[in-house]
Protein backbone atom coordinates (compact mmCIF):
# COMPACT_ATOMS: atom_id res chain seq x y z
CA UNK A 1 0.00 0.00 0.00
CA UNK A 2 1.31 3.43 -0.92
CA UNK A 3 2.34 5.52 2.07
CA UNK A 4 1.00 9.00 2.65
CA UNK A 5 3.20 12.09 2.93
CA UNK A 6 2.63 12.20 6.68
CA UNK A 7 3.58 8.54 7.09
CA UNK A 8 6.75 9.04 5.08
CA UNK A 9 7.74 12.11 7.05
CA UNK A 10 6.96 10.58 10.44
CA UNK A 11 8.72 7.35 9.49
CA UNK A 12 11.82 9.33 8.57
CA UNK A 13 11.98 11.42 11.73
CA UNK A 14 11.20 8.40 13.90
CA UNK A 15 14.45 6.67 12.97
CA UNK A 16 17.66 7.14 14.97
CA UNK A 17 19.23 9.55 12.54
CA UNK A 18 22.11 9.53 12.93
CA UNK A 19 23.03 6.88 15.49
CA UNK A 20 22.86 8.76 18.82
CA UNK A 21 25.98 6.92 20.03
CA UNK A 22 28.04 7.92 16.99
CA UNK A 23 28.50 11.52 18.14
CA UNK A 24 31.44 11.22 20.52
CA UNK A 25 31.82 14.95 21.01
CA UNK A 26 28.32 15.70 22.26
CA UNK A 27 28.72 13.88 25.63
CA UNK A 28 31.96 15.80 26.23
CA UNK A 29 30.24 19.12 25.62
CA UNK A 30 27.24 18.05 27.69
CA UNK A 31 29.36 17.54 30.80
CA UNK A 32 31.68 20.49 30.15
CA UNK A 33 34.68 18.32 29.27
CA UNK A 34 35.25 19.49 25.68
CA UNK A 35 38.14 21.85 25.12
CA UNK A 36 37.27 25.51 24.55
CA UNK A 37 39.41 25.37 21.42
CA UNK A 38 37.03 22.69 20.14
CA UNK A 39 34.06 24.97 20.78
CA UNK A 40 35.88 27.62 18.76
CA UNK A 41 36.53 25.14 15.94
CA UNK A 42 32.82 24.31 15.94
CA UNK A 43 32.05 28.00 15.41
CA UNK A 44 34.61 28.34 12.61
CA UNK A 45 33.43 25.19 10.84
CA UNK A 46 29.84 26.43 10.97
CA UNK A 47 31.09 29.67 9.43
CA UNK A 48 31.84 27.61 6.33
CA UNK A 49 28.87 25.23 6.50
CA UNK A 50 26.08 27.80 6.82
CA UNK A 51 26.79 29.95 3.73
CA UNK A 52 27.34 26.84 1.63
CA UNK A 53 24.08 25.25 2.75
CA UNK A 54 22.22 28.51 2.20
CA UNK A 55 23.39 28.70 -1.41
CA UNK A 56 22.44 25.05 -1.93
CA UNK A 57 18.94 25.65 -0.55
CA UNK A 58 18.47 28.73 -2.71
CA UNK A 59 19.56 26.74 -5.76
CA UNK A 60 17.02 24.04 -4.93
CA UNK A 61 14.29 26.64 -4.48
CA UNK A 62 15.06 28.18 -7.88
CA UNK A 63 15.50 25.02 -9.96
CA UNK A 64 12.99 24.82 -12.81
CA UNK A 65 11.91 21.33 -11.73
CA UNK A 66 11.13 22.45 -8.17
CA UNK A 67 7.43 22.73 -7.43
CA UNK A 68 6.01 25.63 -5.39
CA UNK A 69 5.69 23.65 -2.15
CA UNK A 70 9.24 22.35 -2.33
CA UNK A 71 10.44 25.85 -3.20
CA UNK A 72 8.71 27.24 -0.12
CA UNK A 73 10.47 24.66 2.07
CA UNK A 74 13.93 25.42 0.70
CA UNK A 75 13.34 29.16 0.84
CA UNK A 76 12.45 28.84 4.51
CA UNK A 77 15.63 26.84 5.12
CA UNK A 78 17.71 29.49 3.34
CA UNK A 79 16.13 32.24 5.45
CA UNK A 80 16.88 30.26 8.57
CA UNK A 81 20.53 29.91 7.54
CA UNK A 82 20.81 33.67 7.08
CA UNK A 83 19.49 34.21 10.61
CA UNK A 84 21.78 31.51 11.95
CA UNK A 85 24.82 33.20 10.41
CA UNK A 86 23.92 36.43 12.20
CA UNK A 87 23.65 34.61 15.53
CA UNK A 88 26.84 32.65 14.96
CA UNK A 89 28.93 35.82 15.37
CA UNK A 90 28.11 36.16 19.08
CA UNK A 91 28.99 32.51 19.70
CA UNK A 92 32.28 32.85 17.80
CA UNK A 93 33.14 35.96 19.82
CA UNK A 94 32.44 34.14 23.08
CA UNK A 95 34.72 31.30 21.94
CA UNK A 96 37.56 33.75 21.32
CA UNK A 97 37.79 33.05 17.59
CA UNK A 98 39.73 36.26 17.00
CA UNK A 99 39.40 38.92 14.35
CA UNK A 100 37.91 38.63 10.89
CA UNK A 101 41.36 38.02 9.44
CA UNK A 102 42.07 35.23 11.93
CA UNK A 103 38.76 33.59 11.16
CA UNK A 104 39.36 33.86 7.42
CA UNK A 105 42.73 32.14 7.86
CA UNK A 106 41.17 29.12 9.58
CA UNK A 107 41.63 25.93 7.57
CA UNK A 108 38.43 23.85 7.75
CA UNK A 109 38.49 20.14 8.45
CA UNK A 110 37.58 17.88 5.55
CA UNK A 111 35.54 15.66 7.85
CA UNK A 112 33.40 18.63 8.86
CA UNK A 113 32.95 19.93 5.35
CA UNK A 114 31.74 16.63 3.89
CA UNK A 115 28.26 17.62 5.08
CA UNK A 116 27.86 20.82 3.01
CA UNK A 117 29.62 19.09 0.13
CA UNK A 118 26.93 16.42 0.03
CA UNK A 119 24.16 18.99 0.47
CA UNK A 120 25.60 20.75 -2.59
CA UNK A 121 25.60 17.42 -4.45
CA UNK A 122 21.95 16.93 -3.56
CA UNK A 123 21.17 20.46 -4.73
CA UNK A 124 22.63 19.64 -8.13
CA UNK A 125 21.52 16.03 -8.54
CA UNK A 126 18.67 15.19 -6.18
CA UNK A 127 14.96 15.33 -6.84
CA UNK A 128 13.69 18.30 -4.75
CA UNK A 129 11.02 16.34 -2.87
CA UNK A 130 13.47 13.54 -2.15
CA UNK A 131 15.97 16.07 -0.79
CA UNK A 132 13.27 17.37 1.56
CA UNK A 133 12.79 13.88 2.93
CA UNK A 134 16.54 13.21 3.12
CA UNK A 135 17.12 16.39 5.09
CA UNK A 136 14.26 15.93 7.53
CA UNK A 137 15.72 13.25 9.81
CA UNK A 138 19.08 14.95 10.04
CA UNK A 139 17.52 18.31 10.84
CA UNK A 140 15.63 16.68 13.70
CA UNK A 141 18.86 15.17 15.07
CA UNK A 142 20.69 18.50 14.69
CA UNK A 143 17.97 20.22 16.70
CA UNK A 144 18.49 17.74 19.53
CA UNK A 145 22.24 18.34 19.47
CA UNK A 146 21.67 22.07 19.67
CA UNK A 147 19.41 21.70 22.71
CA UNK A 148 22.15 19.81 24.54
CA UNK A 149 24.90 22.23 23.51
CA UNK A 150 22.93 25.35 24.46
CA UNK A 151 22.30 23.95 27.94
CA UNK A 152 25.95 22.96 28.39
CA UNK A 153 27.25 26.35 27.25
CA UNK A 154 25.16 28.04 29.92
CA UNK A 155 25.78 25.63 32.78
CA UNK A 156 29.37 24.49 32.22
CA UNK A 157 31.06 27.18 30.16
CA UNK A 158 29.35 30.32 31.48
CA UNK A 159 28.25 31.63 28.08
CA UNK A 160 25.82 34.57 28.01
CA UNK A 161 22.36 34.27 26.47
CA UNK A 162 23.37 36.02 23.25
CA UNK A 163 26.27 33.62 22.76
CA UNK A 164 23.86 30.67 22.99
CA UNK A 165 21.42 32.17 20.48
CA UNK A 166 22.80 30.22 17.53
CA UNK A 167 22.00 26.90 19.18
CA UNK A 168 18.73 28.17 20.65
CA UNK A 169 17.55 28.95 17.13
CA UNK A 170 17.81 25.33 16.02
CA UNK A 171 16.69 23.89 19.35
CA UNK A 172 13.31 25.61 19.17
CA UNK A 173 10.37 23.63 17.75
CA UNK A 174 9.71 24.51 14.12
CA UNK A 175 6.05 23.66 13.39
CA UNK A 176 5.96 25.90 10.31
CA UNK A 177 8.97 24.16 8.77
CA UNK A 178 7.31 20.84 9.55
CA UNK A 179 4.17 22.02 7.76
CA UNK A 180 6.20 23.09 4.74
CA UNK A 181 8.05 19.75 4.67
CA UNK A 182 4.76 17.87 4.74
CA UNK A 183 3.41 19.92 1.84
CA UNK A 184 6.63 19.40 -0.11
CA UNK A 185 6.60 15.62 0.36
CA UNK A 186 2.93 15.52 -0.59
CA UNK A 187 3.72 17.51 -3.74
CA UNK A 188 6.47 15.03 -4.64
CA UNK A 189 4.09 12.09 -4.26
CA UNK A 190 1.32 13.74 -6.24
CA UNK A 191 3.66 14.59 -9.13
CA UNK A 192 5.40 11.19 -9.00
CA UNK A 193 8.76 12.84 -8.25
CA UNK A 194 9.56 11.09 -5.01
CA UNK A 195 11.18 7.69 -4.66
CA UNK A 196 11.14 7.04 -0.91
CA UNK A 197 13.83 4.36 -1.03
CA UNK A 198 16.21 6.66 -2.90
CA UNK A 199 15.44 9.53 -0.52
CA UNK A 200 16.20 7.32 2.48
CA UNK A 201 19.50 6.22 0.90
CA UNK A 202 20.43 9.84 0.42
CA UNK A 203 19.36 10.55 3.98
CA UNK A 204 21.66 7.83 5.29
CA UNK A 205 24.61 9.32 3.41
CA UNK A 206 23.75 12.73 4.84
CA UNK A 207 23.58 11.25 8.33
CA UNK A 208 27.03 9.71 7.84
CA UNK A 209 28.32 13.14 6.84
CA UNK A 210 26.76 14.58 10.00
CA UNK A 211 28.56 11.96 12.07
CA UNK A 212 31.79 12.77 10.24
CA UNK A 213 31.40 16.43 11.22
CA UNK A 214 31.29 15.64 14.93
CA UNK A 215 33.94 12.94 14.74
CA UNK A 216 36.43 15.31 13.11
CA UNK A 217 35.92 17.80 15.93
CA UNK A 218 36.16 15.03 18.54
CA UNK A 219 39.48 13.89 17.07
CA UNK A 220 40.80 17.43 17.25
CA UNK A 221 39.61 17.71 20.86
CA UNK A 222 41.53 14.55 21.78
CA UNK A 223 44.76 15.94 20.35
CA UNK A 224 44.71 19.00 22.60
CA UNK A 225 46.93 18.38 25.65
Amino acid sequence: MARTARELLEGTTGKPAPDPHANRLLPLIARGAAQRSTLAALALEQGHVIPADRRAFLHLAERPDTGPDCAAFFTALAEGEALALDRLAAYADACGCGTGAARAAYEPLAGCQSYPAYVAWLAMNGSPAEVVLALTADLAAWGGYCTTIAEALRHHYGFAEEACGFFDLFAEPAPELRRLALAAVREGLETDRLDADRAHRQGRVLQTCETSFWHALWEQDQRVP
